[in-house]
């Protein structure tokens, strides 16, 4: 059974609501139908290393923020950004002079989305907006708007919030994909991105039937061997894996918001067999499907006033 944890040591300036621990992995609670969560602290606070699903975003005002991730050292300052990827390690210290906004979203309302899948290497991996670019500038501004929004509360402010969440995805993206060719692609040039992208449509518009490798490659015109090999170059993980990927996020997509039976959950994400999909999904996030819906699903009716 999971442990109710309370820590987070500066206080919390939005609704109220409290972490849950099973080990190192966090379980971040939301208020009713939202998957944003906003904290803005002034005290100096350490956190061990955790890891989550949703996607973790600093943002400091005054004094540093340091992350430690599995093979690197953030130092992030005012006016600087650090994105952290959903599920990446990490562990945070603050000191007493330190200011920020913490923000954590859940990724699977983005990750619905077609062309995300043209960004999915940089969504891998840590963003560090740290330089004095028209980007950076812009990206800080749609966030200063969210907290606007998150602090309102105001009807459809989760679905505002995420539209600021949108647009500064979109921004990354153009400039990721302007200035940075996959790695695969530089070392195997004659990799059409075009074909490799139009295979991970395919992904997002059949993962719920039982499709597999020779279809995908079938459907883009190449042989099964030359496939696999020319997938796995490009997007950095073979084709297997992220077709489960895909079939974990919209599962939990679906018990977030429905409340259709587990098996049919199972069954819409494209899963034959059910103790297949728990495997899958316990792996994936660390929990069953119903302990997933139990956290996320119905949200905190009478959440926990704590010092986040």
């Amino acid at each position: 059974m999971a442990n109710r944890s309370a820590s987070f040591q500066g206080r919390d300036h939005f609704p109220a609501g409290f972490r849950i621990l099973q080990g190192k992995q966090e379980f971040i609670t939301y208020t009713d139908h939202s998957s944003v969560r906003l904290w803005a602290s002034n005290t100096a606070n350490h956190y061990d290393t955790h890891a989550h699903s949703a996607v973790e975003v600093i943002m400091p005002s005054e004094g540093t923020s340091v992350y430690q991730l599995t093979d690197e050292t953030y130092s992030v300052k005012p006016g600087q950004i650090l994105f952290v990827p959903s599920g990446c390690p990490h562990a945070l210290t603050e000191g007493g002079d330190t200011s920020r906004y913490l923000l954590l979203f859940e990724p699977a309302p983005l990750l619905a989305l077609q062309d995300m899948a043209d960004i999915s290497l940089m969504l891998q991996k840590p963003i560090y907006l740290r330089d004095d670019t028209e980007d950076r500038q812009t990206v800080h501004r749609y966030l200063m708007e969210l907290v606007d929004c998150y602090k309102q509360q105001q009807p459809m402010w989760n679905t505002q919030c995420y539209s600021y969440i949108l647009q500064c995805y979109a921004l990354m993206g153009r400039s990721f994909l302007h200035t940075t060719t996959p790695a695969a692609a530089q070392s195997h040039w004659r990799i059409d991105p075009e074909i490799m992208n139009s295979a991970m449509t395919f992904i997002n518009e059949h993962y719920m039937e039982d499709i597999s490798l020779e279809d995908a490659a079938a459907f883009v015109g190449f042989s099964k061997w030359y496939f696999s090999r020319t997938f796995k170059e490009f997007f950095g993980r073979p084709f297997s894996e992220l077709l489960l990927y895909t079939r974990v996020n919209e599962a939990a997509n679906l018990l977030m918001q429905t409340d259709d039976p587990v098996l049919d959950v199972a069954k819409r994400a494209g899963f034959q067999s059910i103790a297949t999909f728990n495997r899958v999904f316990r792996e994936a996030k660390n929990c069953t499907p119903t302990q997933f819906r139990s956290i996320y699903g119905k949200q905190i009716h009478n959440p926990i006033q704590s010092d986040l």
